[in-house]
């Protein structure tokens, strides 16, 4: 095979463009001698040629796996974890334990009881009778003022229709 059959077989091999017929030429070619320059991509093919000539078994192949995997494991990875976690939840159950006691201090320190504000239960009510006044004529002049707001954005509506009307218009 000469060096320009060579190239361009190699070229539509690496473009994924050959034959099997081609591969097959390919292939022969890189059993044998080859020049200097040829070296590494005949290493390539002999690689693929011995990688198919291994089996694997049936059997054999799944034990194997997993004695691999058991030996690549590694082992402080899990305790390191499992520390790792330790070390979170203890941090969290002291600042819990932090919250409570301080949450039990301010609890001594500021007691909060109940008291009557008024020993007769007729002077509670009125004063609840004007708090309630109070609170029902701050309602009732918002109401008014709330009105006055509607009528302004009453007539913004007016005034933004007119602009659409004449808008129609001039289209």
């Amino acid at each position: 095979m000469d060096s320009l059959e060579l190239n361009n077989l190699l070229e539509k091999y690496w473009n994924c463009d050959t034959s099997l017929e081609e591969e097959q030429k390919l292939k022969e070619y890189f059993r044998g001698e080859v020049p200097e320059s040829m070296k590494e991509t005949a290493q390539l093919f002999r690689y693929f040629e011995e990688q198919q000539k291994l089996s694997v078994g049936q059997s054999n192949f799944e034990a194997e796996v997993k004695k691999k995997i058991v030996a690549h494991r590694p082992k402080g990875k899990s305790v390191a974890l499992y520390f790792n976690i330790a070390r979170i939840a203890a941090g969290v159950l002291v600042v819990v334990a932090a919250g409570y006691f301080v949450r039990q201090e301010v609890r001594k320190a500021y007691p909060v009881e109940q008291e009557d504000t008024f020993s007769d239960p007729k002077l509670a009510l009125e004063e609840t009778k004007k708090a309630l006044m109070m609170i029902s004529n701050s309602f009732n002049k918002a109401h008014k003022e709330a009105g006055k707001i509607n009528l302004f954005n009453e007539a913004e509506e007016k005034i933004q229709g007119k602009r659409a009307d004449e808008k129609k218009v001039n289209i």
